[in-house]
């Protein structure tokens, strides 16, 4: 199977090459030239398999040259070994008769970007060896929250890497701000850029499109990467969590097979959910995948209306992985959509980075139309989910979660729809004291890390451990750069 970018067919790489380099040369995201389809049985058979297992028959449908074998030691070492507090990695929890929830945040960092980035370190180095690639590999990484300190840990010292994640400055938790900080490892490095994620997001991609300071690094012994969800190592993993949540409800007697499952989202970059569309395509009985926005609604807004609209006020909210008006995974589902017409795909992103705007055509909306569904909510209203769900299902959700709660509630009274629903489920609460602790009657929390004990006390609900060990640790990183000397932090690194 080849991968080609969405901005030029005839760009076909390997996955190794894929997964090596990320970025496109030409601007564009590597997918696959097709997808691949589960046979009739497959379900049945990946029903009695651990996680680690389905991981390894799922992920080898896309990386042709890779072993089973070499997989399998992959999945042992991302998902074995104790890194994960629950030993079934992904559970499915039941809330309701018809809804259920997917947590994603067992894993070191406490949120569902450690399901792709314990894995992504190792399909990382192997394709670099795969592509004869000798030089060490430099990962830049944008975050609007999660992603950094998942990829900081998943490539903490990792041999022939450095990493280097950018935050936006006053745009994260209190909670993922130190946890990203006080990272350990002798190959890291952590910056915050004064702007939003947007702004921290273009600015990395800005680095990758600099030829001469690529052809600078070159001469040092250092290439570019990504560790963001634009590269397909990272989305291909959260596949994975799709098709075993599904079997896992099988397994339950929640579902049959066959019968058909809604998937509710919390989404900023379009990542996770785009990861349920690739399920549903490969044959996983999927319903309605309903995107769920914060106020930061462009996604929502471009579902419903097939206009794709950045200009419009950027709020930093309770939610702030979700803090995004650039999401860059859409374009992979847009070349799906176009059947691979990278020109018009193209075009469209001329557009955005343009005038912040483009419209898709009739024929995109109706694809749209049959695949997703979106709602929005704002803080209050979040606020308002996450109380209700201690109150009536003492569940303790977080404000990501919480937006998704919420849009499947807008989605069943707007349609009528009552089929079973997954709601993703994407970081731990006691990520979010302070706002969790105000949606259950809180009116004053407590600071820093005293609010994760003291939400602990008012739930009587222990502490994720790797967020309970955060006191004491020093604080390693403070650095703040403005977004356009962003490329100047870059060099500081690797001085």
């Amino acid at each position: 199977m080849y991968y080609v970018s969405t901005r030029d067919r005839l760009g076909k790489t390997t996955v190794a090459g894929a997964i090596a380099y990320g970025l496109a040369p030409d601007g564009g995201l590597y997918t696959p030239e097709a997808i691949p389809s589960l046979a009739g049985n497959a379900l049945n058979t990946l029903r009695d398999m651990t996680y680690q297992q389905r991981s390894v028959y799922l992920m080898n449908m896309y990386l042709d040259g890779f072993s089973a074998s070499e997989l399998s030691g992959f999945s042992a070492k991302a998902y074995g070994g104790g890194r994960f507090d629950d030993p079934r990695v992904a559970p499915v929890r039941k809330v309701d008769d018809s809804t259920y929830t997917l947590e994603l945040w067992h894993g070191p960092t406490c949120a569902f970007k450690d399901m792709a980035l314990q894995m992504l370190p190792h399909l990382l180095t192997a394709s670099l060896r795969k592509v004869g690639e000798n030089k060490t590999v430099c990962i830049l990484v944008a975050t609007s929250g999660d992603t950094g300190k998942g990829a900081l840990e998943g490539f903490r010292d990792v041999p022939g890497t450095r990493i280097l994640v950018f935050y936006p400055k006053d745009g994260v938790s209190a909670i993922q701000e130190l946890q990203m900080n006080t990272q350990e490892g002798g190959n890291v490095g952590v910056c915050s850029v004064v702007g939003n994620f947007d702004d921290a997001q273009t600015g990395v991609k800005r680095i990758f499109s600099d030829t001469a300071f690529k052809e600078e690094l070159a001469g040092r012994g250092y290439f570019l990467s990504s560790a963001n969800s634009i590269n397909w190592g990272r989305v291909l993993p959260q596949i994975v969590y799709y098709v075993s949540a599904y079997c896992d409800m099988m397994k339950e007697g929640a579902i049959e097979n066959g019968d058909r499952l809604n998937v509710c989202v919390p989404t900023g970059n379009f990542g996770d959910i785009l990861a349920a569309w690739y399920a549903k395509q490969m044959g996983v009985p999927l319903g309605r995948l309903i995107c769920a926005s914060n106020s930061n609604n462009v996604l929502a807004d471009f579902i419903q209306t097939g206009v794709y609209d950045r200009n419009r006020p950027f709020y930093n909210t309770i939610s702030p992985s979700m803090d995004i008006l650039i999401s860059s995974n859409l374009e992979r589902l847009l070349h799906a959509y176009t059947h691979g017409d990278a020109a018009q795909v193209k075009g469209w992103m001329d557009e955005l980075s343009g005038t912040g705007r483009y419209q898709v055509s009739p024929q995109v909306k109706k694809l749209l139309d049959q695949d997703f569904a979106a709602a929005w909510c704002d803080d209050a209203a979040a606020k308002a989910a996450i109380g209700k769900m201690w109150r009536e299902k003492n569940y303790l959700i977080d404000p990501h979660t919480a937006v998704a709660v919420n849009a499947l509630e807008q989605y069943r009274a707007q349609t009528g729809d009552d089929a079973p629903a997954l709601v993703v489920s994407t970081a731990s609460p006691f990520k979010f004291c302070p706002a969790v602790m105000e949606a259950l009657g809180v009116a004053q929390s407590a600071h820093g890390l005293d609010s994760i004990r003291q939400l602990s006390e008012l739930t009587g609900l222990d502490a994720p451990a790797p967020l309970a060990q955060l006191a004491g640790k020093a604080v390693r990183f403070d650095k703040t750069t403005e977004k356009e000397a962003m490329i100047d932090a870059v060099r500081e690194m690797l001085r």
